[in-house]
């Protein structure tokens, strides 16, 4: 199939897509999807997308191409029901994006098209482009920090504080001053569950302290605290998992082990992924 019958495939199968939306949210529609509302699809927006992100790390390219399409399910669902309420519509949503893509791009569509442009000159003017968007839609008194979704994940959100008040230079001059507010952070906490009141709220505070400056050091290391993360949670299911294995074949369990011999387990797992 050539590229413009792969376009022209894309349009008709959206255009369904963007019919099936309209039926189900219409009179005579799905009892359910018409009860919905932006909020209260909300958590599966957040279910599908790191559903995709699931099926990427596992290299699952057949379910990738389900949890995409059920991610742009989200995507339908807002527009329509924003259609409804005259906000605006699903060809508003594309064709803001296209124009966005174009405006960000003047090294392919604009001015510089044709001009050599390395990578980091693609991403500067696509910061710049960002930079200028933002100061049209922002009134004064508004913060740099509002360009940050609060709904992020946790660690992704912290990472991207810090990138955007990096901008102002407020920031650690070098990586090795992160570590030393690790320390410090960990110092406090430590305090604060040797403290007889063991408050905990401050004790969760304290726990955020240090979980923020570790996003940090990730973020001024060049990795993706968000990534990291999530592929550390996916060594650790890997490794118990092995660790559970190696309990059957002795006919134990996990739970039935001492401490040393967990740790055992624990070091055998690790030697096998190495």
């Amino acid at each position: 199939m050539s590229r413009e019958q792969q376009q022209d495939a894309a349009a008709e199968v959206f255009a369904q897509a963007v019919e099936i939306m309209a039926r189900l949210r219409a009179p005579g529609g799905c009892p359910w999807d018409r009860e919905q509302t932006l909020d209260s699809i909300r958590q599966y927006t957040l279910e599908e997308t790191y559903e995709v992100l699931d099926a990427i790390e596992r290299r699952d390219w057949r379910d990738l191409r389900e949890e995409l399409g059920d991610l742009l399910l989200q995507v339908l669902f807002y527009a329509e029901i924003a259609t409804e309420s005259d906000q605006f519509t699903i060809a508003d949503v594309v064709r803001t994006l296209n124009e966005k893509l174009i405006r960000r791009h003047p090294h392919v569509f604009g001015e510089l098209a044709g001009k050599d442009i390395d990578t980091g000159g693609v991403l500067r003017n696509w910061e710049e482009f960002k930079r200028q968007e933002r100061a049209q839609k922002q009134s004064g008194g508004e913060s740099l920090l509002d360009a940050v979704p609060r709904n992020l994940p946790a660690a992704m959100e912290a990472q991207k504080i810090g990138e955007k008040s990096a901008k102002v230079k407020f920031d650690w001059p070098e990586i090795e001053g992160l570590f030393a507010k690790l320390e410090e952070e960990l110092a406090e906490l430590r305090t604060e569950l040797a403290s007889p009141t063991h408050d905990q709220e401050r004790i969760a505070s304290e726990a955020g302290d240090l979980l923020f400056t570790a996003a940090q050091i990730a973020r001024r290391a060049g990795a993706n605290a968000e990534i990291a993360l999530r592929d550390t949670n996916a060594r650790f299911r890997r490794r118990f998992s092995h660790m559970e294995e190696a309990a059957r074949r002795q006919g134990s369990s996990l739970a039935e082990m001492t401490p040393d011999q967990l740790e055992e387990l624990w070091r055998e797992a690790k030697a096998e992924e190495s």
